[in-house]
Parts: structure tokens; sequence; C-alpha cells
């Protein structure tokens, strides 16, 4: 199996030029879907921080970098949105968060700011005695005795897996649109359209320039802590 990726077919969350070169790397399989972003692509491309898959392996065997708090070895391994990509060493944190159209862009945080991330809720089932299996945006679960809907978004502790904070997905709540024309705009719900049959709900949303309205699948519900503009 081919270990690379034709540039002209990434998924457009990719942060990588297309018409640069003919090939990138190929994401393993693994958190986010097809969506996931080798890491490689973020320290090498975005980064600078290598120049090729064998730095970035030296790197990853010096357990020099962390994703959501845990060590990794696989410079393939995807990356997406809201992950926290962090660099001790070197005193830097850094959530995944979605950029004007959509693209995947990394946002400076604090060191408290990494110890959780942001997860959307896309499913929940009852599981053996009791408890609640919450199933987020990146295929991740988190077992749970509390009250959450699909489409809320948690906040996840890196180290013990406990959730933190809680935002439903209601009229009010502040939004980012990461996928669609709108990708990367940040505003409140206005209204909540729900479509009769299978079609998609449509969202409408406020922002301090105007609104757009999108369907609901392209939007997660944030805090403003999580835009970035209050870790500077």
């Amino acid at each position: 199996m081919t270990k690379h990726q034709k540039r002209l077919s990434v998924p457009k969350s990719w942060p990588v030029e297309r018409k640069t070169e003919t090939f990138t790397v190929k994401a393993d399989a693994g958190p986010h879907g097809e969506d996931g972003v080798p890491l490689v692509v973020l320290l090498r491309d975005v980064l600078g921080y290598v120049d090729s898959r064998k730095e970035a392996r030296y790197a990853l065997s010096e357990d020099a970098i962390l994703i959501n708090g845990d060590a990794i070895n696989d410079e393939q391994r995807p990356i997406g949105m809201f992950d926290i990509v962090a660099f001790p060493g070197r005193g830097e944190y850094y959530r995944v968060f979605p950029d004007e159209g959509g693209r995947l862009a990394l946002t400076e945080i604090d060191e408290e700011s990494a110890e959780s991330r942001l997860g959307k809720i896309v499913n929940k089932q009852q599981v053996p005695g009791g408890d609640t299996q919450l199933t987020l945006h990146d295929g991740t679960n988190v077992i749970t005795d509390g009250d959450y809907d699909p489409k809320d978004s948690i906040v996840v502790d890196n180290d013990d897996k406990s959730i933190v904070a809680h935002f439903p997905y209601e009229e009010g709540a502040l939004v980012t649109a990461v996928r669609g024309n709108h990708g990367g705009k940040v505003g409140e719900i206005d209204a909540i359209d729900v479509t009769p049959g299978s079609g998609s709900n449509s969202v409408g949303v406020s922002t301090d320039d105007d609104g757009f309205e999108t369907v609901e699948e392209y939007v997660v519900v944030i805090d403003e802590n999580f835009t970035g503009d209050d870790d500077e």
C-alpha cells in the first residue's frame, strides 16, 4: 500500500499547497477519518520544525511531541479539529482550529488550556451498568453518567478523560463553522430550522459582520476561550 497521497486530491481541510509538488504524506488509519492530517505535515509544512519524515521520527522517538496529552510515535498519525499539539520542551502548545474556508490551522494556546480538548458529540448509547457512552467527532468514546445530547460539545481532560465542561447545542450558543463556504466563521445561533424527513436541519448564525446559514452538521458549539482570542 502506498504511503503517499496526491496533493490535488487531499481534503480541503488539509493545510498544504496543492500545486507545488505532486505528492504529500498519506495519513494512517486513526482519529478524524479521511479529514485527519498526518502529523508530519503539520511539523514540516505548517510549523517548519522538520524537513523530512526521518527528522519527524527522531523527534517522536524522544517523546518531544504530545497529542491530547499522549506521546505519539507515528509521524503519519491523523491530526484533526480541536486536537491539542504540545511541545513541552519548547513550551509551545497549539489547538487545531478551523481557519477561513474550513482549512485546519494551529492556534497557539497556553499550557493550562492544553490540558483539555473540545469534542462534538455525534452519538450516544447506553452501555452495561447504566452509564452512557458518548462518541465524539474524532471517533473517540467517553463514558459518563451525565445528561448530554448529540450535537452538544464537551471539554475532556487529557489526563483522566473526565468531562470538565458542557456546551449545549441550542439557540444563543456560540458556534464555529468547520466546513462549507462559511468554514472558520464564528457566531451565535439565531435559529435552528428543523427540516421534515431525512434532510439536514439548517442553522442561522449571527456574526459581527452580518450572518450566514448552513447545515447543522457543519457547526460545532464552542466556548469563547476556544476561539484563541483570549489565549494571547
